[in-house]
């Protein structure tokens, strides 16, 4: 493909809104963009951004992905990636998600950092982070792709908004104190079985290590973290594909449960 054919990160930007729209996934974008690299993905994605603030969409907080070693590894990166979240991404726990807003969801277990200070330092530390966090709650994060058939590498998913989707958040809220937030574990049940386990130490280490990442990046693009934003901070394990009929129970030790409901 020669360079004039290439696509410029605002037709880019076009397609994937389109999929979105549509439902119907686009082939993997990344060797067909002029600027196939990290800060080029995300100057994909800011157009997307902007262009849901402009339709009144509220901006309520960031996702963090590619959180586990293997999965960097397997996408040849060594870092993780973020993500937008909005207002009307949000699932009530335990609320029926129909499958017609979605392409290809899969459901991944993680913790939600809720914070109550914002986080503008160009450089975080773990005690500008712990003071900011509010309270924390179990998660399901369903992600998506407009990607066909998942084929992505870094800057497939980065530039579709880190393959977000929807959200769910559990209900009780508990203070960072109160639970082990590194050594804590999770499973993720699909009826009586057991789909996915891990712990706090899946997600970099902890979660707050992403969170911490997050923060720091979010200043570097211009988009600060501030009070009342959630942060989805990684998968604590494998993600799992959701079917049509499908409820995922998820238990994470200290902090609580949260469910996801799939419809026909």
């Amino acid at each position: 493909m020669s360079a004039d054919m290439k696509l410029n990160p605002e037709s880019a930007a076009a397609l994937l809104k389109a999929a979105g729209t549509n439902r119907i996934p686009v082939a993997p974008l990344r060797d067909r963009l002029v600027h196939s690299s990290q800060d080029g993905a995300y100057a994909i994605q800011e157009i997307n951004t902007l262009a849901a603030l402009a339709e009144g969409r509220r901006l309520v907080g960031r996702k963090i992905g590619l959180t586990s070693l293997a999965v960097q590894a397997q996408l040849g990166v060594d870092q993780p990636d973020f993500g937008m979240l909005f207002a009307d991404m949000a699932v009530g726990d335990g609320e029926a998600v129909a499958l017609g807003r979605l392409i290809q969801p899969k459901v991944e277990a993680e913790i939600a950092l809720i914070i109550g200070r914002d986080l503008k330092y160009e450089r975080h530390t773990y005690a500008d982070l712990i003071r900011a966090i509010e309270y924390c709650v179990p998660a399901i994060e369903i992600v998506d792709s407009r990607i066909e058939n998942w084929n992505i590498h870094f800057v497939d998913t980065v530039a579709d908004n880190a393959s977000g989707g929807l959200y769910v958040l559990g209900a009780r809220p508990v203070r960072l104190g109160e639970f082990d937030i590194t050594n804590c574990t999770m499973e993720m049940r699909r009826g009586a079985e057991i789909v996915s386990s891990g712990s706090g130490r899946a997600c970099l280490g902890s979660p707050l290590n992403a969170a911490l990442w997050l923060a720091d990046m979010m200043v570097r693009y211009d988009r600060p973290l501030l009070a009342g934003d959630i942060i989805l901070t990684g998968a604590l394990g494998p993600m799992v594909l959701a079917q049509p009929g499908d409820r995922f129970d998820v238990s994470v030790s200290g902090l609580g449960q949260v469910s996801a409901c799939f419809g026909f």
